[in-house]
């Protein structure tokens, strides 16, 4: 069976790059088994391996729960954490040059959670979220501190229109001194997305300019739905 460094090191990094770079996101279909998908979902409400509970409704930031994990994480998304981050890491770089921006990103996963680490971002900013119906995310951006890494991932761990329906995966794209885009997704279960934390650069007639990006989850009509966020940076608290 191949390894999910294998399976990542195999991918056509070319296409993901342009889609990166062209949407602001990109879908890995299949990289996570149903197995582990369902390992995930069935180890939700064990209380080990976990460090904070967040009922979304109490802070106004939807309808639905989300656990974050502590270290040591799960090998699986040590493993994806590791391996995804040097893939993106020269996206990430790219698109700080073409907006002049002197922040650069470190090629290895290791040195990006050195320099969390030097700045006091020590907890894990991964997260499994758990809807029902009626449950839904309001839009958003993951920062957690001032060191961060403008991309992340979802796992996509159940069937959307078998486990649940509604529950769409929502970006918003603000692009100044327009009217805000919305973009839709619908990925299937053992999908990866990735999708920019909270910018891209887009092409203008006089250069490079900044949109703004958002993203949440459009509400429930039945069924349940877990996701599994890797944001790459760690967090405060």
């Amino acid at each position: 069976m191949e390894t999910i460094h294998e399976k990542i090191a195999a991918l056509d990094w070319a296409l993901l790059t342009h889609e990166m770079n062209e949407k602001g996101y990109a879908i890995i279909p299949n990289l996570i088994t149903d197995e582990q998908c369902n390992e995930f979902i069935k180890n939700y409400d064990n209380p080990n391996g976990y460090r904070k509970t967040v009922v979304m409704e109490r802070y106004r930031f939807g309808l639905g729960e989300y656990k974050y994990f502590d270290y040591p994480l799960p090998d699986l998304i040590q493993n994806l954490r590791e391996s995804l981050y040097p893939k993106l890491a020269p996206i990430a770089n790219l698109w700080m040059k073409v907006l002049n921006s002197t922040i650069r990103f470190p090629s290895t996963f290791k040195e990006l959670q050195t320099l969390c680490h030097a700045n006091n971002q020590l907890k894990p900013a991964v997260l499994i979220l758990k809807y029902g119906k009626g449950g839904y995310n309001t839009l958003h951006q993951d920062l957690y501190g001032d060191i961060f890494f403008p991309m992340q991932t979802v796992l996509f761990l159940n069937d959307p229109d078998e486990d649940y329906t509604g529950g769409e995966f929502v970006l918003t794209q603000q692009t100044p001194r327009a009217q805000s885009k919305a973009i839709v997704l619908k990925p299937k279960k053992g999908d990866v997305l990735l999708f920019t934390t909270n910018f891209r650069p887009v092409k203008g007639t006089k250069g490079y300019y900044r949109v703004n990006m958002k993203h949440g989850v459009s509400e429930l009509h039945s069924g349940k739905r877990h996701t599994l966020g890797i944001i790459f940076h760690d967090a405060l608290s």
